[in-house]
């Protein structure tokens, strides 16, 4: 098992904002790489209400299973690489392979009995290095929705922090509060279920 802390910045774009940007940058979506993250949580969101996530990313490369907890400044994430088998295991029967995410939700008094399948987002992201740090724009679409947004991923909080304003004041975009892309799942989830 891998472990990264993650300092990211965010902010949700409008579909014209992200095309500015593609131009801006001379990147475009040819360039794009598709992922898809599997999203994960107990029917009474027990990851959820301690601000925690849990998916399986699938990409050209294989598949991961990450776990994801917030800390002062940032996300501490834990990767734990698996194989396409035990993927569709746990897409298609609930439940968590066993290894060190397992034991460490279990630390949580999560039970990993009850983890369930709750739906899938996919992403055409393009990514480049700037300033330091990564800039990726992505394009993302989940039941029957699709967002777009603007990630800038540094190492250090307050230098990235600095960076990612004066972007968004050069390109003449407002900050927006940007939820992440599981709460903004789970967020259009309820609201369907609500109809």
């Amino acid at each position: 098992m891998s472990q990264e802390l993650e300092i990211e910045f965010k902010n949700l774009l409008t579909k014209e904002e992200y095309y500015h940007l593609c131009s801006h940058f001379q990147v475009s979506n040819q360039e794009s790489v598709c992922q898809k993250n599997h999203y994960f949580d107990t029917p009474d969101f027990h990851l959820k209400e301690i601000k925690s996530a849990l998916r399986i990313r699938e990409k050209s490369k294989g598949y991961q299973l990450t776990l994801k907890q917030p800390v002062e400044k940032g996300i501490l994430e834990h990767h734990q690489r698996i194989d396409s088998q035990e993927a569709s295991q746990m897409l298609e029967e609930g439940g968590l392979i066993q290894g060190e995410i397992a034991r460490l939700l279990e630390e949580l008094k999560i039970p990993v009995e009850k983890i369930t399948y709750f739906g899938t987002l996919a992403t055409e992201r393009i990514e480049f290095p700037y300033k330091n740090g990564l800039l990726v724009l992505d394009h993302s679409t989940y039941l029957n929705k699709e967002d777009y947004e603007l990630e800038y991923e540094a190492a250090s909080y307050d230098e990235g922090q600095a960076i990612f304003k004066q972007l968004l004041s050069t390109c003449k975009i407002s900050a927006k509060k940007t939820d992440n892309k599981i709460e903004r799942f789970y967020k259009e989830k309820i609201r369907r279920t609500l109809l």
